[in-house]
């Protein structure tokens, strides 16, 4: 039987996606359920002075009115998981009358059907006491503050003398870039389905991290976390946006609970902008300076994140910074910048993607000023390891990126000069950029069963937010055990099953993926041990160790041909289902020994409309070294979908908020812009690299988060390269081109 890890297999699920079979969590309907509708406060700061819920108490099919006056009081017991910010509390919903940004749930309206919730939730009628709110960081009363959670030496990094005055012959560039506030706009909304069976509570919810759900719903309402099960089978796109439990899904329960019924509660897509996070807006400062010859002798990049008031969001925006390139003397400093709005989070690529937009371009600056080629630059100052951390790499392919990447994107027809490339009228401008992301591993559990007829079971709790992780650990399973795909069936998304980390992170192939191979593979041993203990049975009283798996059969090592299959060996010990738990692991000493990261080159080009400034995306290129790659059709397709979201970093996204109240005020699709179809040029994906053999039993490194990073600094590159304007600020627009002066 041929392995299956490595091949680019169709996804196992794609029947049931296309077909309309596989459940969201919106899509759980219950026997007697209730609709609820949120009514989002239209301050963005100051309190609720008074609700007259009368009239909208006696509209038809209202059940009831939940506001800070009549709403259940909750424990809120003290709980952070690591994918919660670090300091400050997370909102306490409909406990007090204060108003803290802009959307804030001020009351929740139950009634029987949606139609009779949202006509009522629109009618009801808040009074408050307002204050005008700061929403934007520039403003002159924002003060920067060092996370708590971080402290000052972790986040500022310094080695060498950055500070120390420069040589003579040093080239040296020093600028300023900023990058909008982005929300994450999957297809599917935010949705929870609330459902109380006495004391115990069920939600079908969408989550990236149900068994922190689980854990933080228990906490709010004064359960255990077994009175809680959170299902999740399926998520349509998510992007970071479902990895925190936002206030919609504790209302759901809420709801539940007083109305004694289940209650199914869906966020608009308008209400997706107020309260279930997004990329901060974030502004930065990189000094670059080097040698004639382009060795890096300087590099100071400063970079400051928005944050709520009551949390304090952070993400590693100058981590890469201290281990991209080769240079003796860095300073990397990061700060947080309190405003009213809603808390922040993690969106694809969370950090990096913002942090490596400034270094890259800056990298590109100073290339033209030292008149050397962007690719050679970054060639001259590849390190030997990490001279932050003072580690060697567990693996890094940079090196053969840059040179794949070049190669099928033609590179070396690049001419240097800005606005050298035409295509008939046209101006084309040639950008590059590198990229890299953490490879993250967390200790993860799965269980594996085995039936009868010989037939596979494998459960963990993880999510699957579309990257293809039923089929993925489906290969995983199914190459440890020897058999066919179709023997295997995985089931994800349940806190029931055994615990997980979030899947975002690049991290779950690495933790679950490992977990799964641990399952399979204790479920074989506990297999042998069973057929070994009876003295009849073949192989009886042969020691373990001389016996091995291969091809969903178990032998004799030194005679493979007197082999027992799956469903002899069910036959022998009793034909009684059989299961084991295991939990992945890496080597306790890896992470400490080496520096693990995924690592990348983007190569991209721009077509650009001298006269009206339109530009389109027409190609791209990325090389990447992620480790080992279990399916290429699905890793492309992961790398495919980050293109296409940098493209709307770099050129379309932007959530602007009213300086008066805080409001998005383009918070729906035809306003918030994203990239279409006829946004979309060539697209190529190559990899790089192998099996990273430190990182994780899989050897793989990760590909979701770094197929987004590295993309807009090479579009915005690009830009440079065809207009010889240098745009800062992303999104870049027509405007911006259009504006007289060589810099915007």
């Amino acid at each position: 039987m041929n392995a299956t890890m490595g091949t680019p297999v169709a996804r196992v699920d794609g029947r049931q996606k296309v077909t309309g079979a596989a459940r969201y969590a919106a899509d759980f309907d219950q026997d007697g359920q209730a609709y609820a509708v949120i009514v989002g406060a239209t301050v963005g700061l100051g309190e609720v002075l008074a609700i007259d819920d009368a009239a909208v108490r006696a509209l038809p099919g209202v059940i009831d009115v939940l506001t800070h006056l009549n709403a259940p009081r909750l424990p809120y017991a003290e709980r952070r998981s690591f994918i919660d910010p670090g300091a400050g509390e997370r909102l306490h919903v409909l406990q007090d009358a204060q108003v803290r940004f802009h959307g804030q749930p001020v009351a929740v309206v139950i009634a029987e059907t949606l139609d009779q919730a949202e006509h009522a939730a629109l009618a009801l009628r808040v009074r408050y006491q307002a204050a005008r709110p700061v929403v934007d960081p520039t403003d002159d009363t924002v003060g920067e503050i060092v996370p708590e959670a971080f402290g000052v030496e972790r986040a500022d990094h310094v080695r060498g003398a950055p500070q120390a005055d420069a040589a003579v012959d040093d080239v040296a560039i020093d600028a300023h870039y900023e990058i909008a506030r982005q929300n994450h706009m999957p297809i599917e909304p935010h949705a929870t389905i609330a459902a109380w069976h006495g004391d115990t509570l069920r939600l079908w919810s969408k989550s990236q991290f149900v068994a922190n759900e689980q854990a933080e719903i228990a906490a709010i309402f004064g359960l255990r976390e077994d009175q809680v099960d959170v299902v999740c089978p399926f998520v349509g796109g998510a992007f970071g946006t479902s990895l925190r439990t936002w206030p919609h899904v504790t209302l759901a329960a809420m709801a539940a609970r007083v109305s004694g019924r289940p209650v199914k509660l869906v966020l608009t897509r308008r209400q997706t902008f107020h309260a279930t996070g997004h990329r901060p807006r974030s502004l930065q400062r990189v000094a670059l300076s080097a040698a004639p010859d382009g060795a890096l002798r300087r590099v100071i990049h400063e970079g400051r994140g928005e944050t709520s008031r009551f949390e304090q969001f952070t993400e590693a925006m100058t981590s890469a910074t201290s281990y991209l390139y080769s240079c003796p003397n860095v300073h990397t400093r990061y700060r947080l910048l309190p405003l009213d709005v809603s808390t922040p989070t993690h969106m694809r690529g969370p950090g990096e993607a913002s942090g490596i937009l400034a270094l890259e371009c800056a990298l590109d600056e100073l290339a033209y000023a030292l008149r050397i080629d962007p690719l050679a630059l970054r060639r001259r100052n590849e390190p030997a390891q990490d001279e932050g951390a003072r580690k060697p790499f567990s693996s890094r392919a940079m090196l053969d990126c840059y040179a794949m990447g070049a190669d099928r994107f033609g590179w070396s027809r690049r001419t240097m000069a800005p606005g050298s490339m035409r295509d008939g009228r046209l101006l084309l401008g040639w950008g590059m950029a590198a990229t890299t992301y953490p490879t993250f591993f967390a200790p993860a559990s799965a269980r594996a069963r085995i039936l009868p007829d010989g037939r596979f079971e494998v459960e963990a709790a993880a999510s699957d937010m579309g990257p293809g992780t039923y089929t993925s650990m489906t290969q995983v399973a199914a190459d440890t055990l020897g058999v066919a795909l179709d023997r295997v069936t995985v089931s994800l998304g349940r806190s029931a099953y055994p615990p997980t980390p979030p899947h975002g992170g690049s991290m779950t192939m690495a933790s679950v993926g490992s977990a799964v191979l641990a399952a399979c593979r204790e479920l074989q041993a506990e297999l042998a041990r069973r057929l070994l203990g009876d003295p009849e049975a073949p192989f009886g009283g042969a020691p373990l160790d001389e016996l091995t798996w291969g091809k969903g059969a178990l032998y004799r090592t030194s005679s493979p041909q007197d082999a027992l299959r799956y469903e002899e060996i069910m036959a022998r010990i009793g034909g009684q289902p059989i299961e084991v738990g295991a939990t992945g692991s890496r080597d306790d000493k890896a992470g400490d020994t080496y520096s693990m990261h995924a690592f990348g080159a983007v190569f991209a080009e721009v077509a650009i409309d001298p006269d009206v400034c339109t530009m389109r995306v027409r190609r791209m290129v990325g090389a990447y070294d992620v480790g080992r790659v279990i399916n290429p059709r699905l890793a492309r397709s992961q790398c495919l979908g980050g293109m296409i979201g940098g493209i709307g970093m770099a050129l379309m996204e932007a959530t602007a908020l009213d300086p008066r109240d805080g409001r998005p005020v383009n918070a729906h699709m035809a306003d918030y812009l994203v990239p279409v179809n006829r946004d979309i040029g060539e697209l190529d994906v190559c990899f790089v690299g192998g099996h990273d053999a430190h990182a994780n039993a899989l050897g793989v490194k990760g590909v979701g988060e770094i197929a987004l990073v590295g993309v807009a600094p090479a579009i915005a590159n690009a830009v440079f390269h065809a207009t010889g304007k240098r745009v800062r600020r992303l999104p870049i627009r027509i405007e911006n081109l259009l504006e007289p002066g060589v810099e915007a």
